[in-house]
């Protein structure tokens, strides 16, 4: 099956910069959209940015300015380049495609980011 790895998370202070990673391993013959979400404690898991095949991409409004969300084709990877973390950034952020024809979504196994002085 397909597998999506996260990388790139930790502990860093207020204002600082992170960049996640998320590469795509597997049989794999069209990724229609992938995206980051995240999860804090005690709240739902929220979309923060997501791209499709052809470019396009949204953001949830809390981090419009601040996280660039894009994508290699080839490696299967998309990125989330966040900068000017606040501690309401922190959370366990998720990678999520969209895969196949008829679309299946996949989920990671998460990463940790914690924004804390």
């Amino acid at each position: 099956q397909v597998q999506l790895v996260e990388s790139g998370g930790g502990l860093v202070q207020p204002g600082a910069s992170l960049r996640l990673s998320c590469a795509a391993s597997g049989i794999i013959f069209r990724i229609n959209a992938m995206g980051w979400y995240r999860q804090a404690p005690g709240k739902q898991r929220e979309l923060v940015a997501s791209i499709l095949s052809g470019g396009s991409t949204n953001y949830a409004d809390s981090v419009k300015g601040r996280f660039t969300i894009s994508r290699d084709n080839a490696k299967n990877t998309v990125y989330l380049q966040m900068n000017s973390l606040k501690p309401e950034d922190t959370a366990v952020y998720y990678c999520n495609a969209d895969i196949g024809t008829i679309g299946r979504t996949y989920w990671g196994q998460g990463t940790q980011v914690t924004v804390s002085s």
